[in-house]
């Protein structure tokens, strides 16, 4: 029987979405590869981690789930044993187990569905997409450019060429799986295919394993990428590289890398929509009598901002079409002025202001 996804995510079958996605959250981190680079059984944990999370996050999904854990296609789902009570062939309060048959009723549709269609696509396109996110600057994922982008991923081990043997060693038709490389768990229309435990999914097993990668045909290694950063990127965009993930074993397409970025704050500029909004700092006589200002531009130049005089703090001005450019529109640089006010002048320039405040009329 197939392990019930409620109990490898440690939660009961009434926990909401967001209880399921932290349960997720804490023990992928716990079981990720990456923190266990060591310790094979910590990557199996954490497949299955994932393979729970994908069922029980998804609503439809779930709800096909929850009606085959009813019925008991999964071990330790309550499902229904000799003498806890039904009705078949051996009498009242006994079940035929053999008698029951879950095709009947549709599970089996149900089982394909979550299981066998899925695991066939994971089957067609090969490895799953790795992800990784890159923090990028202001200027960059406004006007665009390339960043370095560094991610982890399986290379075929170089000493073996992926076989996992040692140089050298005999290798042997997997008695688990007859040399097939999986193992079925279940029967009938809850049979279950996965990679064979003994031989990783291999169909051989040598006399000794690869002292590079310890028998997994691979090994950790950091590939270094320049991306492509488009212009106007928000935090949150995603761009996908195709066949720069994890390779195949059978010589199919390699996975593909999904980047996402997180643009950094800019101690000047922000972003809103095409818009770049930024602040100026005024000093008093500024404000009163006017002046001139050169204003930085995103793309490093500078703009001639003309300030009337009487500005008040916190006005803005609008300079057009500098700001960020999208399917021909562009945005403008919004300039707020901050005017800056003194500290009470001591001496003669002080008895000079406070006569200048008594002749205008104002009062303090």
């Amino acid at each position: 029987m197939a392990k019930d996804f409620y109990q490898v995510l440690g939660v009961p079958d009434t926990a909401a979405p967001p209880e399921i996605k932290k349960a997720y959250r804490r023990l992928a981190k716990q079981y990720h590869p990456d923190a266990n680079p060591n310790n094979p059984q910590a990557a199996d944990r954490f497949k299955e981690i994932s393979e729970a999370h994908t069922v029980l996050s998804d609503a439809d999904q779930r709800s096909k789930y929850d009606r085959m854990r009813k019925y008991g296609a999964f071990a330790g789902a309550g499902r229904r044993t000799p003498g806890t009570g039904g009705r078949g062939p051996g009498g009242v309060g006994e079940v035929d187990e053999n008698s029951f048959d879950f095709g009947d009723i549709g599970l089996g549709d149900i089982f394909s569905s979550i299981f066998g269609a899925r695991g066939r696509r994971e089957e067609a396109r090969g490895p799953e997409a790795i992800e990784t996110v890159v923090e990028i600057p202001f200027r960059v994922a406004a006007m665009g450019g390339k960043v370095p982008v560094s991610v982890t991923v399986n290379e075929q081990c170089t000493t073996c060429h992926g076989s996992g043997a040692a140089p050298g060693a005999t290798v042997t038709t997997c008695s688990e799986c007859g040399g097939s490389g999986s193992v079925t768990f279940g029967q009938g229309s809850f049979a279950v295919h996965r990679p064979c435990p003994k031989c990783r999914g291999k169909g051989k097993i040598p006399s000794q394993y690869c002292g590079t990668c310890a028998g997994a045909g691979e090994i950790r290694t950091e590939r270094r990428l320049n991306v492509t950063v488009p212009h106007g990127t928000e935090s949150g965009t995603k761009i996908k590289l195709k066949g720069q993930g994890n390779p195949a074993r059978d010589g199919r397409p390699a996975s593909d890398l999904v980047v996402t970025f997180q643009v950094q704050q800019d101690r000047f500029f922000t972003r809103e929509g095409l818009d770049l909004r930024c602040e100026v700092p005024l000093n008093l006589a500024q404000a009163v009598y006017g002046t001139t200002l050169k204003v930085r531009t995103l793309d490093g130049k500078k703009v001639v901002l003309k300030v009337p005089p009487g500005t008040q703090p916190g006005r803005t001005f609008r300079i057009k079409g500098i700001g960020l450019e999208e399917k021909g529109r562009k945005g403008d640089q919004l300039i707020t002025v901050d005017v800056q006010i003194p500290a009470p002048a001591e001496g003669e320039a002080g008895e000079l202001f406070k006569k200048y405040a008594e002749m205008v009329g104002l009062k303090y």
